[in-house]
């Protein structure tokens, strides 16, 4: 089992970015995008190069790919939520779009975009779904008129966060090929290349697995995996505090309302930083044991 977490987004680069694991990424891409935008093959726009990490370390960093038809893809995983993420996952796609054409090309040359953003944090707690799609469409119609902007978000959290599953949590999970990149992103530490039950027996999953395994990180590289494996482990304390904080903020309260009463706001208050820090209404009804109604007054009254 490798240690290193192919959420790491040098690690993601480097199993998706490179020339003779197009087909990972073709599997990936088309495990998310719509029939229609499925490809068959593409071109890596900026492939992973080591000579070039030093350089270019904000760039490397997404993997940009066009399919035979000319649709450009940017797939890219964020670990930390940054401040504006949203804007900003708008402006990379707006840079995909627009970087097409050369001056004086006509606009007729432009393919469509699409975004793939795979996050690791909560970012539409008013979504159940793990896979959000964004388009622009008509206010009152739906009419999908402005068709070449597509978004996709793919919050991981949201398909598995605990970390005390096992692989029969995991396999009752996977109904997809996406809910299939999904367990290897968030779980391959359970997962065996040699030994994958029959809902994971996939030979692109197999392959990203032997890919991890015999990954090899230069001294550079390895410190640059070190700095971004911090966010993730900065991102489950600063949870797991916000919760043990609502729970002993519950205790103080009891002291001086009772026993019942405490317990009743300390779950109040562990949801509202749940819900502080991004996490879903139906994720937190199961948590704290709060109807979906008081967690939406607790909702409103942020």
């Amino acid at each position: 089992m490798s240690n290193i977490s192919p959420k790491v987004d040098i690690a993601f680069k480097k199993i998706f970015g490179v020339e003779e694991n197009k087909d990972l990424l073709i599997s990936l891409i088309n495990s998310i995008v719509s029939e229609a935008d499925q490809v068959a093959d593409i071109t890596l726009l900026n492939p992973y190069n080591p000579k070039n990490f030093l350089t270019d370390k904000l760039s490397i960093l997404d993997v940009k790919a066009k399919g035979l038809d000319g649709k450009r893809f940017n797939i890219e995983i964020q670990i930390s939520d940054a401040a504006d993420y949203d804007k900003r996952a708008l402006y990379y796609w707006a840079k995909l779009y627009t970087e097409q054409l050369q001056e004086s090309q006509d606009y007729g040359l432009l393919s469509k975009a699409i975004g793939i953003h795979i996050l690791n944090f909560l970012s539409i707690p008013d979504s159940p779904k793990y896979h959000n799609v964004f388009r622009i469409i008509e206010k009152e119609t739906g009419i999908t008129y402005f068709k070449d902007l597509e978004l996709h978000t793919i919050e991981l959290k949201k398909f598995t966060h605990d970390s005390k599953d096992q692989l029969s949590d995991l396999i009752a999970k996977v109904k997809t090929s996406l809910d299939m990149w999904l367990a290897f992103l968030t779980r391959h530490d359970l997962l065996k290349p040699d030994a994958l039950p029959k809902e994971l027996n996939n030979p692109n999953l197999k392959k990203a697995l032997n890919v991890l395994e015999v990954m090899n990180l230069t001294s550079i590289e390895r410190d640059f995996y070190e700095d971004h494996l911090k966010f993730l482990r900065m991102e489950f304390s600063t949870l797991k505090k916000a919760e043990e904080k609502g729970r002993e903020k519950g205790r103080e309260e009891g002291i001086e309302i009772g026993e019942a009463r405490a317990e009743k706001k300390g779950i109040y208050f562990v949801a509202k930083n749940m819900l502080i820090a991004g996490h879903p209404i139906a994720f937190i009804a199961e948590c704290t044991g709060l109807s979906l109604e008081e967690i939406q007054a607790v909702k409103d009254s942020l």
